[in-house]
């Protein structure tokens, strides 16, 4: 019975709320923390005026001050947090908004923490694994994670691969041969698939716009941050 009273509430969070990131760890001595943001809008945070924080079975709505975005994450200024102890006590909570203040999707996708813990299949409907995670590097696509059988799987999100999401039935359905072709298993050695690019790209920073620097991207990973810089001379 305790097993089925918490999946009837971890439905109804679901239905009433939708999680926007998590808290990974005070943002400097003011009381700010640094948020892994879960949102494809970026801009989001800094129009929030209030969140829930969920921490140890316990939800607590917070008034957001202020909010901002920068590099990848998000960092918010909540009321009654006016120091780094207070703070640092926030570390792990997860951070969500009620549904009626979710932003508007397109027809083909999905919020993350909607996708997180679906059970992948093929098109045979052959187990593959349950989706762990999705990252966001800087990169034209993410990145899915899975747990299998075999240990961790990495795909793109591509349509080529990922051929239907249905949230209602937590099923998401990929292509077994395009699955074959970019799969990144955790037992093989990844390097033999990675591309080098030096020097950084557009929008790196100075410090990582010089020769010595090195990133690499698997072959079947497109990226919008791959480029290089002209220097025209008088």
């Amino acid at each position: 019975m305790r097993g089925m009273l918490c999946f009837k509430e971890e439905k109804r969070m679901q239905q009433e709320y939708l999680q926007i990131g998590e808290i990974v760890r005070p943002q400097g001595i003011r009381g700010e923390v640094k948020l892994r943001a879960m949102t494809e809008d970026m801009s989001r945070y800094a129009r929030l005026e209030s969140v829930f924080l969920k921490k140890n079975g316990q939800m607590e709505e917070k008034k957001v001050l202020k909010g901002r975005s920068y590099d990848g994450f998000a960092f918010l200024q909540l009321e009654g947090v006016n120091d780094r102890d207070a703070a640092e006590a926030l570390r792990g909570a997860e951070v969500y908004v009620d549904r009626k203040h979710a932003i508007k999707l397109g027809a083909d996708e999905n919020f993350v923490c909607e996708l997180i813990g679906l059970k992948a299949v093929d098109e045979n409907g052959e187990a593959i694994g349950t989706l762990r995670d999705v990252l966001k590097p800087n990169t034209v696509c993410d990145v899915y994670v899975f747990d299998t059988a075999r240990g961790e799987l990495m795909i793109p999100a591509l349509k080529r691969v990922v051929r239907k999401v249905d949230v209602d039935a937590g099923v998401m359905t990929l292509d077994r041969a395009a699955l074959n072709e970019v799969a990144v298993w955790e037992d093989e050695p990844a390097e033999r698939d990675e591309k080098v690019v030096r020097g950084g790209a557009w929008n790196s920073r100075p410090k990582n716009a010089t020769a010595y620097i090195r990133n690499s991207y698997y072959a079947w990973q497109p990226a919008n941050n791959v480029g290089f810089r002209v220097i025209i001379e008088d």
